[in-house]
């Protein structure tokens, strides 16, 4: 079998997280790749990623029509919409569950039926590359592997954690403030099952190596259905050591680092993007020394944009956005403004005040928005989510119009932004707060995750008047006038600007440097004028130049003065 270094990883790997079982595990191993079967003909590592990817997150049924499947009404909306604009669809866990809109999976090989088939899944893969989530730690309650835990059935007897409720937990991390153990009725008698995020959700030991191999099989069939991106949810919490906090553990870094190495032997093409809602250097540690993530999401962009939008005052997110290191080959930033879940605020400990903070959970509970809390180890709660769809988040009191402007100028920065740019299904189409989901439901992320039927969506989007309408035709403009631009590659250099509060500014340049963009954003609600001379020398001795954004030529006249609107966004082209 060739390539032999990831085989020696693995191997070693397998060593440091289960000591002496570790050749036995390899010689698994082995024979899990024959029977895939990986071998010579395994196809080599092009390139990552490049200036045309734009991925699109959305569940499977955000858009639905009677009598067909939802995963079917998907591929209708982005072939029809999105094709040649955006690369990638991340579809969000469509695997039969009970709990937290699929992160509680039941089964992790099958298809929900009330979204469709893998057949479905497959078609979809046929257009767009496809990102799937790995829920690695935890389960539904309702899954299999739980029941047999309960009725005492190896293997999955053992790949829970029962944890004695008198020892001292205050140490480890909660994202939740509900209790972390939650009693369980099994064969053997009363157990307090380890329970991180909801009584639901069941945390796996993978201190038992079978659990690594359930997963490692569960990769295999996901590649062979079209995975290119495999999302590794909640993965910082993976590892469980008494005493400490139970986060970001070597050894959850080291399991990472062997899926790495597996997917380099048996799929490089395929990327690793790790979720860790967590602050700022916590986050990028998921890079490990080049051999860990090949993304990590960029968790402070959304609530410092947001943050540097309501206060209408770019210097925080100018100082954060100078501060980003300078990533390895094949690494880049995942970026995005809104997703499935809230706007994370743990993401700004370190870079903003707390008071700053609670002014952005102030801000977000007057626009209609909820805020998610988590519980402290001292048993005090502070803020840990904004749930708000972005659109409603950057709300003007005053003007409907700055709305828009404002919410827009967000976008164009998200899509300028250094990194890989990921677009939230109800960014894309503008959806306001759905507060008849949140009563419904009533837990606060359901908010910002709208149903649509076919024929409403479709009746929105072609009402010329309306603001959803507008801010769809507009984004679908500059996801088009992006492609096949060098400047938006992910690796493409960026520079900040700074030119004070009421500006937010960068250049990007193509590796080559034969292409040039300056990203120019007014973050106020106030006019303001730019002297050209400020951007450098380049674009000083200009007489002009195109911006992207509007398709229209700037000329910067003979006082080479530049007028800026409010929350207008350029991306100026040389």
């Amino acid at each position: 079998m060739q390539n032999s270094a990831p085989l020696e990883r693995i191997l070693q790997r397998l060593k440091r997280l289960y000591g002496d079982a570790a050749p036995a595990l390899f010689r698994r191993f082995e024979f899990m790749l024959g029977r895939y079967g990986v071998g010579e003909d395994t196809p080599q590592h092009s390139a990552y990623w490049g200036s045309n990817d734009v991925v699109l997150i959305t569940y499977a049924d955000t858009v639905r029509a009677e009598g067909t499947s939802s995963l079917q009404v998907l591929k209708r909306f982005a072939t029809r919409h999105l094709k040649g604009s955006v690369r990638t669809i991340h579809l969000l866990p469509f695997y039969p569950w009970s709990s937290d809109d699929g992160f509680s999976v039941i089964d992790y090989r099958e298809v929900d039926p009330r979204y469709g088939s893998w057949r479905d899944v497959e078609a979809l893969g046929s257009e767009f590359k496809l990102m799937f989530d790995l829920v690695l730690n935890h389960c539904s309650a309702g899954n299999r592997w739980f029941r047999d835990f309960v009725t005492g059935i190896a293997p999955a007897s053992g790949y829970f954690l029962p944890t004695d409720p008198d020892l001292d937990l205050s140490a480890v991390v909660r994202p939740r403030p509900w209790p972390l153990l939650t009693q369980t009725a099994t064969r053997d008698g009363v157990a307090h099952v380890w329970t991180t995020f909801s009584e639901d959700q069941v945390d796996l030991n993978w201190r038992n190596p079978d659990v690594l191999f359930e997963f490692l099989d569960i990769l295999f069939l996901y590649l062979t259905k079209g995975c290119h991106i495999l999302r590794l949810d909640a993965v910082a919490f993976l590892w469980k050591e008494l005493g400490t906090n139970c986060l970001h553990l070597p050894e959850t870094h080291e399991v990472v680092k062997l899926f790495r190495d597996v997917l380099e032997l048996v799929a490089p093409d395929a990327l690793i993007l790790t979720e860790t809602n967590v602050p700022h250097a916590e986050n990028i540690s998921y890079y490990g020394d080049g051999d860990e993530a090949h993304m990590v999401y960029n968790f402070s962009l959304p609530p410092l944009l947001l943050h540097c939008l309501l206060r209408e005052d770019s210097r925080l997110l100018t100082q954060w956005a100078k501060s980003l290191p300078e990533l390895e080959p094949g690494q880049t930033f995942f970026n995005f403004t809104a997703s499935h879940d809230g706007i994370g605020v743990r993401p700004l400990q370190g870079l903003v005040p707390d008071a700053e903070i609670e002014w952005l959970a102030t801000e977000v509970r007057a626009r209609g928005g909820q805020v998610s809390m988590k519980r402290n180890s001292d048993g005090t709660e502070s803020p840990y989510e904004l749930n708000i769809t972005y659109r409603s988040a950057l709300e003007h009191a005053r003007d409907p119009d700055l709305s828009i402007a404002r919410f827009l100028c967000s976008q164009a920065i998200l899509l300028a932004f250094k990194g890989m740019p990921a677009v939230y299904f109800h960014s894309l189409v503008g959806t306001p707060n759905d507060l008849n989901g949140l009563r419904e439901k009533g837990e606060n992320r359901a908010i910002n995750r709208r149903k649509y039927d076919w024929d409403e969506l479709d009746k929105i989007l072609k009402d010329a008047e309306g603001d959803q309408s507008r801010i769809f035709r507009i984004y679908q403009g500059w996801l088009r006038r992006r492609m096949n631009r060098a400047v938006f590659h992910p690796d493409a250099p960026m520079r900040l600007l700074d030119l004070g509060p009421q500006l937010f500014a960068f250049e990007r340049r193509s590796t080559g440097g034969e292409e040039r963009l300056m990203a120019l954003f007014n973050v106020t609600s106030k006019n303001c004028e730019l002297d050209v001379s400020q951007l450098g020398e380049c674009w000083s001795g200009l007489k002009g130049c195109r911006d992207l954004l509007s398709g229209k030529k700037i000329r910067f006249g003979v006082r080479r003065r530049l007028k800026v609107k409010p929350f207008q966004a350029f991306w100026l082209h040389s």
